[in-house]
């Protein structure tokens, strides 16, 4: 584990807000549930997470309560050896919390627990096995009144890479406002990073979401989107239609779930790489431990076509845990299985019960 920064300079700056998550202690829907167990949650903060263990050097830049939430969350990440010197606390609002079932698909609406949504809402999707419910309770957090005002731009552009979400834009309009901030095309700024995480239920009351996700995401030079969350949002089918709707940044990544992957370049160059199989606990924070991976590659210069697989084998680590976040493969192994021939690479198979790697051309 690495040590949590002292200095003012950093590898990637992850900025948005992280949650106490409760992960249910036996399958079924949010009704049945007995018991819950206590963890952490958060896109950004996961990826400041899984880069500090692969060795980097990260910080996270979010806002949370004064409660003993906020302090749980704050001493589990710097846990992780993320430096949390700029995270705030703020007294009059709380820490958001969630609740959820086994999965959460990114296009899948969810019971959304804010004061104007009332306790008896069903899910707003049917429920069907195996099916993924949350909710929410992050309405008015301490991370929703992040702004320009709050968080400086010298300090989210204090590393090399900037890792920002579209979750964040959906927050509030004073979060929109500072993502537009720290993505305005002005000198100094680091690469920018936007994983699109496109949550309907965050979307509900703001139709305007995909159009607003679409303009930031043009606005920031490597952009991460599922193929079903590019559909979901924007209509859009494949790989070559996200890229033609975003034209701009100088790498767009579009994941095929556990297909694989495809990187395409400005030029419209593309590469894709298949994921390796994986025996699933949970699919939480698998998008994230991707990004992680893949910018991991990237700040250590490796090609596009190493960078795609060591996002894949880190996905890998976090879909064989049931919280979101899973132990990446240490820097060695995780060189090897990304120089693998096409052949062995194609049969690799990643194990639940250990987390080890098993290789096969059978």
């Amino acid at each position: 584990m690495s040590a949590a920064t002292t200095d003012d300079t950093c590898d990637v700056v992850c900025l948005g807000e992280s949650l106490v998550a409760f992960r249910p202690v036996r399958p079924g829907p949010l009704a049945d549930v007995p018991a819950f167990e206590r963890g952490i949650g958060g896109a950004e903060s996961n990826v400041a997470c899984v880069l500090a263990r692969c060795g980097h050097r990260t910080r996270w830049i979010g806002r949370v309560g004064t409660d003993g939430f906020g302090t749980h969350l704050v001493d589990a990440i710097a846990a992780h050896g993320v430096d949390v010197s700029a995270v705030q606390r703020d007294p009059d609002r709380p820490t958001g919390i969630y609740f959820r079932t086994a999965g959460e698909r990114a296009t899948t609406p969810a019971v959304d627990r804010s004061p104007s949504a009332p306790l008896s809402e069903p899910p707003s999707a049917p429920i069907s096995e195996p099916f993924s419910e949350v909710a929410y309770y992050r309405a008015g957090s301490a991370a929703s009144a992040m702004s320009p005002a709050l968080v400086p731009r010298e300090a989210a552009w204090s590393g090399r890479i900037l890792h920002l979400t579209g979750i964040t834009a959906a927050l509030s309009a004073e979060c929109r406002d500072l993502l537009r901030h720290l993505t305005a095309p002005v000198p100094g700024r680091p690469l920018l990073s936007f994983d699109v995480n496109y949550r309907a239920a965050l979307w509900r009351n703001s139709p305007d979401g995909p159009s607003v996700l679409k303009d930031l995401a043009r606005r920031c030079d490597l952009v991460f989107v599922g193929e079903d969350e590019a559909e979901a949002a924007w209509g859009l089918r494949g790989a070559a239609a996200v890229r033609a709707a975003l034209p701009e940044p100088g790498l767009l990544v579009v994941k095929h779930g556990a297909q694989g992957a495809t990187a395409i370049a400005r030029d419209g160059e593309a590469l894709t790489i298949p994921a390796p199989a994986v025996d699933v606990v949970a699919p939480v924070g698998a998008g994230d431990a991707f990004a992680a991976g893949f910018l991991s590659a990237t700040l250590r210069g490796l090609p596009l076509p190493a960078r795609l697989r060591h996002g894949h084998l880190t996905a890998a680590a976090a879909l064989t845990v049931p919280g979101d976040l899973g132990e990446p493969p240490a820097r060695e192994r995780a060189d090897r299985l990304a120089a693998l021939d096409d052949t062995a690479w194609n049969a690799l198979r990643i194990d639940r019960e250990t987390n080890r790697d098993t290789e096969s051309t059978a």
